[in-house]
C-alpha cells in the first residue's frame, strides 16, 4: 500500500479519491465477492455471521449485529431498548449538539428526546461537565459520539451515567480502532452503533452498519428488529424494520476489516505530520488527550476565515472539506424542536476545515502543512 500512496502528489485531485483506498486490495475484494456470487447465497449467510464475530472481537465485545447502515444501527438501539422497556418514548437521551444530524435522528425517530449539549472545544467530543448540568428526571441515555476518530472521555461520562443510572450508546461511526485508555471504542458503554459508508476508515462498497453490546438481550431485540421484527421465521415479536446487511458487503468488510490496523497507522502517521508541521497563528490543530487513540477519520483544524483559508488551499492544489458546516438544531426539520442558542456548536460550525487524510502519504502531507504555513 505505502507504494502506491507514494506516487500520490500535488495538486490532489479529491478530497476523498475511493480508487486509492480500495486498489491495494483488489485481489481480496474480488475474491470475496467471487465466493459470495459461488455460494448463491445472499442473505443471512456465513459472511455475515463471520463478520460479526471478527467485528465482536476486534472490540471486545460478546455481540455484533450486521445491519444496513449507521443511522439504522443508532435508531434500531434506541428502539430495541424501547422494546426491552429501558425506556419509553419522551424520554431525553444527551448528544453532543456538533454532532453529524444522523446521531439526532435517531433519537427523534424513536420518540425519544434529544438533549443537545455543547461539546468541549478542544477535542470537539462531549463535555462532561456540561452532561451532567443537562441531565433531568427524564433523561435515560448518553450518546457519546467518538467525533473524527476520537474517543470521548468515557471514564467520566460512564461516573456520571451510573450515579444517575443512565445507559451509554457510543455513536461509533467514526472511531473504528480507536481506544480509550487502552479500551477500544465499540465496547465502552451499553452498545454502541458503527457506520460502514464507504468514505470511513473501514467502509464497504455500497452502505452498511452494526451494533455492538455485550447484552444479550439487546443484542436480539435489535436483531429481530431489523429483520421484520422477527425471532424466527414467519413469527413476528415486534414490528419490526428490513434492516438488513447483505452478504456481498459482509464479505468487502471482512476484507477491511483484516487491514484495519494498517488504515489506522497510514492516517495516525499523517496526522502527525500536520500536528508537528503546521505552525499557523491562525490555524488551531486538533488536540489529543493522553490515554486516546485517535484514528482520524478526520483531521479538522479551526480557521475564523474559513473561506479565505479554504480558497487559498484550492489555489495550491489542497482540496479541503467542511464537517459539519450547519449543526443539527438549525437543520430545517428541527426548525420548531430547538429554540435555545447553542453559541460555542455554531462557532465550531463556522470554523472547522478538515484537511486531507485518507490515503494521504506523510511526503504530501508535509507539502500541505508547509503550503498552510504560508497562509
Amino acid at each position: 500500500m505505502s507504494e502506491l500512496l507514494n506516487k500520490k502528489r500535488l495538486p490532489l485531485s479529491s478530497f476523498v479519491d475511493l480508487r486509492d483506498a480500495t486498489a491495494p486490495l483488489r485481489e481480496e475484494l474480488i475474491e470475496a465477492c467471487t465466493r459470495v456470487i459461488d455460494s448463491g447465497w445472499f442473505l443471512h449467510g456465513p459472511e455475515t455471521r463471520a463478520f460479526e464475530a471478527e467485528l465482536a472481537a476486534s472490540c471486545g465485545a460478546k455481540h455484533a449485529v450486521a445491519v444496513s447502515n449507521g443511522l439504522d444501527a443508532l435508531r434500531l438501539t434506541l428502539r430495541a431498548w424501547i422494546r426491552l422497556g429501558a425506556m419509553k418514548p419522551g424520554d431525553e437521551v444527551i448528544v453532543a449538539a456538533n454532532t453529524y444530524v444522523a446521531s439526532v435522528l435517531a433519537i427523534t425517530d424513536a420518540g425519544l428526546s434529544p438533549r443537545l449539549v455543547e461539546p468541549d472545544p478542544a477535542s470537539f467530543n462531549l463535555d462532561p461537565a456540561r452532561v451532567e448540568e443537562a441531565i433531568t428526571s427524564r433523561t435515560r441515555a448518553i450518546m457519546e459520539v467518538h467525533l473524527y476518530g476520537l474517543p470521548c472521555d468515557h471514564s467520566s461520562i460512564s461516573d456520571i451515567a451510573q450515579r444517575h443510572g443512565l445507559l451509554i450508546i457510543e455513536d461509533n461511526a467514526q472511531a473504528i480502532g480507536a481506544t480509550a485508555h487502552g479500551r477500544a471504542t465499540g465496547a465502552l458503554g451499553d452498545a454502541a452503533a458503527f457506520s460502514f459508508y464507504p468514505t470511513k476508515n473501514i467502509g464497504a462498497l455500497g452502505d452498511a452498519g452494526a451494533v455492538t453490546t455485550s447484552d444479550s438481550a439487546l443484542a436480539s431485540a435489535v436483531r429481530a428488529l431489523a429483520n421484520y421484527g422477527s425471532d424466527r421465521r414467519y413469527h413476528n415479536i415486534y414490528e419490526g424494520f428490513n434492516c438488513r446487511m447483505d452478504e456481498m458487503q459482509a464479505a468487502m468488510l471482512r476484507v477491511k476489516l483484516r487491514h484495519m490496523e494498517e488504515e489506522c497507522l497510514i492516517r495516525e502517521n499523517t496526522a502527525h505530520v500536520y500536528s508537528s508541521t503546521i505552525c499557523h497563528k491562525a490555524v488551531i490543530t486538533p488536540t489529543v488527550s493522553p490515554g486516546m487513540r485517535h484514528v482520524w477519520h478526520q483531521y479538522v483544524v479551526r480557521v475564523k476565515d474559513r473561506d479565505s483559508f479554504r480558497r487559498y488551499l484550492q489555489e495550491q492544489g489542497v482540496p479541503t472539506d467542511v464537517h459539519y458546516a450547519v449543526p443539527p438544531h438549525m437543520q430545517p426539520c428541527y426548525h420548531d424542536r430547538f429554540s435555545s442558542p447553542l453559541p460555542l456548536t455554531e462557532q465550531l460550525a463556522a470554523e472547522v476545515v478538515s484537511l486531507p487524510i485518507a490515503e494521504i502519504p506523510t511526503g504530501t502531507a508535509r507539502e500541505i502543512a508547509l503550503i498552510i504555513n504560508n497562509f
